[in-house]
């Protein structure tokens, strides 16, 4: 009797757990307009948890781009990215259970703007005691689907299909949710 390993995707897995825990999140906060002011220990986790897998696969899709890139901050992910993307900071990510549309790159459409997600994850990280408040349901969300549309820029050309798909965050560019797997759409750097 043995085991046979197909290998697994530490990435995928990460985000899949992370997706996991927002669902369970919303038994007790929903996500409603009124709610996306609140802020608590557990959002702080899920905010600061998907800003640092983002700043991994942001540095992995930058040097994919272009290997001899100096990627190592967000604006510089943000010049290389947008140049070779050019369409994302209008992608969008949709929650239907809950009728929610992000576009967690929105602010990416100036030069040298990080999200402002990203910049409530550092003020977090370094200065909780003063910015607690910014740990939030909206900048959690939001960094959560910056990370999901940068994974499907990441396993593009890479995987077709991603498996499990993601149950409560559905990518609206660069990859789309069919059935029980999440489909990587051809794009190009």
């Amino acid at each position: 009797m043995g085991i046979q390993h197909a290998g697994n995707d530490p990435h995928w897995n990460y985000f899949l757990a992370l997706e996991d825990d927002f669902t369970r999140l919303s038994r007790w906060v929903e996500f409603a307009s009124q709610n996306e002011a609140t802020y608590s220990i557990e959002i702080a986790r899920l905010l600061m948890t998907a800003a640092a897998e983002t700043d991994v696969i942001a540095k992995l899709v930058c040097a994919k781009v272009d290997a001899k890139a100096k990627a190592d901050k967000i604006n510089r992910y943000q010049a290389i990215l947008v140049d070779a993307y050019p369409d994302l900071p209008a992608a969008r990510v949709h929650l239907p259970r809950f009728g929610l549309t992000l576009t967690p790159w929105s602010e990416w459409s100036a030069p040298k703007s990080p999200p402002l997600w990203w910049t409530a994850n550092n003020k977090v990280k370094h200065h909780r005691q003063s910015n607690f408040a910014d740990a939030n349901l909206k900048n959690a969300l939001n960094a959560a689907g910056g990370l999901l549309l940068l994974l499907a820029l990441h396993y593009n050309g890479v995987v077709r299909r991603l498996s499990p798909a993601p149950t409560l965050f559905r990518p609206k560019a660069y990859a789309s949710v069919a059935g029980a797997e999440m489909r990587i759409h051809g794009v190009f750097a």
